[in-house]
């Protein structure tokens, strides 16, 4: 057995070594990390002659810091290098971890000195983020059972650690469904209609699993590339289905994982006084109230009702031009294939002509240089880090002195032992010392057409704002400089999180910063100004159907958390089908299940439950925060430096309307994101 000396999660350090961390280091270090988490917790509730902020509010952001951080290994390690050791091993600490996390709100002799200290003259006094730290730690902790009786704190602890098992088991399904699907063509002329970057990808699919033909799978760049280009129209039904239906039935079945989750949110919502789930998230955020976040999404579906059905009209009109009179009504797994063609027949494009002009290396590159004209940072690879597989990479951050501000991992291609999506996380958070802050570390994940045909990886323009996407949201973490670990980085409300993250997006469509990175793979050239110009009129190209699928996802999630009852909706499958239906161009199939693989919804206890409407919310914010930077110009210093000092920097030391007003000089306006997406 390993010595706690010699085990790697026990002394961590900023370089991680992944490669050293075993299935057996799990269960000892985090037993060992909880147990030293609960000592400190008894120390911090130990009557004082004195409550002051030093030896209460400090001692209590810092509680749990290396218990966070070796989780957050292991959760990482469980994500992108899984092995059934490995789950076993994430499998038996988490629900001890949940229950431990679950303790501290709940622990009476912390809550009475948290009531201590805040009724001292220091308390009174605070001004600024220890002022905020205080206020949202006091309400933190009544939202959270500190005030509920012996039997309610119980209830409530056993609720949420059955929350943590059931979710974690609840995106376990969803990799297992996931992997558990293949499809082997073996016949050439069945893969009609496929660029040859899908064709090679399938091929060396195949090879690698010792198989002769093309296979595909439901990992995302395997699957999409069928649905917007496979000929074939009995094959994108077959992936379609599959698809739809991931972790809806059979052996990894999600359904009744799905219904326990909100029966556990909605008693957990009751015990604690709230009406329901959303209530309970939203009350900390900019939205407040489930009901608000309501009628947002219900604001931005009459703007673009109209328009929606417009793009539905002219795609089955496209169809019959094609197919004439007769043409059959599209199906679901039609929309992306017509409309792809219909794109490339409105405005000669689609998304292979751009492809040999996104190589993933000029893309980070350009990337880089974009916040470093921006920001004033510089990102470096930094060669030779061992990380957890061959493919990633390591960055350091840097001021413009020179010193380390953050650095992060990087991992863009997809692996059967992977979860899907893209996300970005942090691993550690800095904290003043020494007049400056000590560096913070992250990841960025995502799930990439990867190097084939003696190719390299060629991104698609979508893949290129993902890219951006979790880059905004690691800068986020890593140009914080908040002394409060727990209001630092991306710990703000969900409503505003996406802010940094969306608006990096911005500048994959702006020709200066394009020009930075987009160039062909193989002969250097510029990305053609036709060809941009195309990109441009294409941008807001079924940009009505684009928002109405998001918020589809933003009604379900609240209709789920607001109004689901079993027993008056019946099947949890049947009710959300009923609601994504309409939002949808195509009719939804009976098997169509999605609902049981909303991972965003169900893969943790909170994540974006109740908070979907996050997407929309932030972008709307960003939408008008860009325009600052139209008016001062896309490589602004000015507003670059502006947007690091009134946003990036700020985590949740402030309110954020406040913070964005601070950064705009007025309320956001909603007309900008209308006006972007072509819905005026």
């Amino acid at each position: 057995m390993t010595s706690p000396q010699e085990n790697p999660l026990l002394n961590l350090s900023f370089e991680i070594p992944f490669h050293s961390i075993r299935a057996t280091h799990v269960e000892p270090a985090i037993q060992i990390l909880i147990e030293q988490a609960a000592r400190r917790l008894e120390q911090i509730a130990e009557p004082q002659s004195l409550r002051t902020y030093a030896n209460t509010m400090v001692p209590l952001d810092q509680l749990t810091e290396p218990l966070d951080t070796a989780l957050s290994v292991v959760r990482h390690l469980e994500s992108v290098a899984t092995t059934p050791e490995m789950r076993a091993a994430y499998n038996a600490v988490e629900p001890i971890a949940s229950a431990f996390y679950s303790r501290i709100p709940l622990h009476e002799g912390l809550w009475n000195t948290l009531q201590e200290f805040a009724a001292t003259a220091e308390a009174a006094s605070l001004q600024g983020v220890r002022k905020r730290y205080l206020r949202k730690t006091l309400d933190a902790f009544r939202r959270h059972g500190a005030a509920l009786p012996p039997e309610g704190k119980a209830e409530l602890e056993r609720i949420d650690v059955e929350l943590s098992a059931l979710t974690t088991k609840f995106s376990e399904n969803v990799l297992d469904a996931t992997n558990s699907f293949e499809l082997l063509i073996t016949v050439e002329t069945q893969l009609a209609g496929l660029p040859e970057s899908a064709i090679e990808m399938a091929r060396e699919s195949a090879q690698a699993k010792g198989l002769d033909g093309w296979r595909f799978t439901l990992q995302q760049p395997s699957y999409l590339a069928a649905m917007m280009y496979l000929d074939h129209a009995a094959i994108r039904e077959k992936l379609h289905r599959a698809y739809q239906s991931r972790a809806g039935s059979g052996q990894f079945d999600n359904t009744e994982n799905l219904l326990r989750i909100l029966a556990l949110r909605k008693a957990k919502s009751a015990l604690l006084g709230y009406p329901d789930f959303a209530d309970f998230v939203l009350e900390d955020r900019m939205a407040a109230k489930g009901e608000n976040a309501w009628f947002f999404l219900q604001g931005l579906r009459e703007k673009t009702e109209s328009f929606f059905q417009r793009e539905n009209e002219d795609l089955a009109a496209f169809r019959r031009e094609l197919e004439g009179s007769g043409a059959p009504a599209l199906e679901a797994w039609d929309i992306a294939y017509y409309a792809e063609k219909l794109r490339k027949a409105r405005y000669d494009l689609d998304e292979e002509m751009l492809r040999p002009y996104f190589p993933m290396a000029q893309v980070l590159d350009g990337m880089f240089g974009t916040v470093e004209r921006l920001y004033g940072i510089t990102v470096r690879e930094k060669p030779g880090v061992p990380a957890w597989h061959a493919d990633v990479k390591f960055y350091e951050i840097r001021d413009e002195s020179g010193a380390l501000i953050g650095a992060f991992y990087a991992d863009w291609f997809p692996r059967e032992d992977k979860r899907g999506g893209a996300w970005m996380d942090a691993f550690i958070t800095g904290r003043p010392q020494d007049g400056a802050f000590s560096p913070h570390l992250g990841l960025m994940c995502g799930n990439m057409n990867p190097p084939s045909g003696g190719k390299p990886a060629l991104l698609t323009h979508r893949d290129v704002e993902t890219v951006y996407h979790e880059f905004g949201h690691l800068l986020h973490h890593c140009l914080s400089r908040v002394e409060v670990r727990n209001l630092a980085g991306t710990s703000v409300p969900w409503d505003f999180v996406e802010l940094p993250s969306q608006i990096m997006e911005n500048w994959c469509w702006e020709r200066e910063a394009m020009d930075m990175f987009a160039r062909h793979w193989k002969t250097g050239e510029p990305l053609p100004q036709d060809l941009f110009e195309r990109m441009l009129r294409a941008r807001t190209f079924r940009a009505a159907n684009a928002m109405m699928r998001q918020l589809s996802f933003g009604f379900l999630d609240l209709s789920l958390h607001r109004l689901y009852d079993p027993a008056r909706h019946g099947d949890v499958n049947a009710y959300s089908r009923s609601i994504l239906q309409q939002f949808s161009p195509a009719t939804l199939g009976p098997d169509h299940s999605s609902v049981a693989s909303f991972t965003h919804l169900f893969a943790n206890p909170v994540g974006y439950a109740a908070g979907y409407y996050s997407y929309k919310w932030a972008e709307v914010l960003d939408a008008d925060a860009f325009t600052l930077f139209m008016k001062l110009g896309v490589f602004s210093r000015e507003a670059g430096l502006r947007f690091r000092r009134d946003i990036l920097e700020k985590g949740d030391s402030e309110d954020p309307a406040e913070l964005f007003r601070q950064f705009m000089g007025r309320d956001p306006d909603p007309a900008a994101l209308l006006a972007r997406a072509g819905l005026v």
